[in-house]
């Protein structure tokens, strides 16, 4: 469990900071707005990338590899990825409703404790 724990880390690590940094770049580059652009990037080249992941380690590779790169890295990039990644997973499975509920859970629950979050805190 250490190693693992150790090997997800090294990967979120990596992850976090690649995110802050093309977020970064993205956001100096890009007309700066009300659309946050470089999260957006991040969230949609996280995406593919975790899915190339996926489909290139699927069966093949050692669980380590796979902490290392899906659940370290892609996880520390972005969450979104692994979100979409999970979603995905339940289309492959069959499972439509569960799907649809945890995506209309995640966004809808996520944007209402987010909102709550800030009103506690806003004095």
């Amino acid at each position: 469990m250490i190693k693992s724990l150790l090997i997800v880390a090294l990967g979120g690590g990596v992850g976090s900071a690649i995110r802050y940094l093309v977020s970064f770049l993205i956001s100096e580059r890009v007309t700066q707005g009300v659309f946050p652009w470089g999260t957006f990037a991040v969230n949609v080249i996280g995406c593919f990338i975790v899915g190339l992941l996926y489909g290139l380690l699927e069966g093949e590779s050692s669980h380590s590899t796979r902490l290392l790169l899906i659940t370290g890295f892609c996880g520390g990039f972005t969450t979104f990825s692994a979100f979409i990644n999970e979603s995905l997973c339940m289309a492959d499975a069959k499972s439509y409703m569960m799907m649809v509920l945890y995506i209309t859970l995640s966004v809808a629950v996520g944007l209402l404790l987010c909102y709550v979050g800030r009103i506690i805190t806003s004095g």
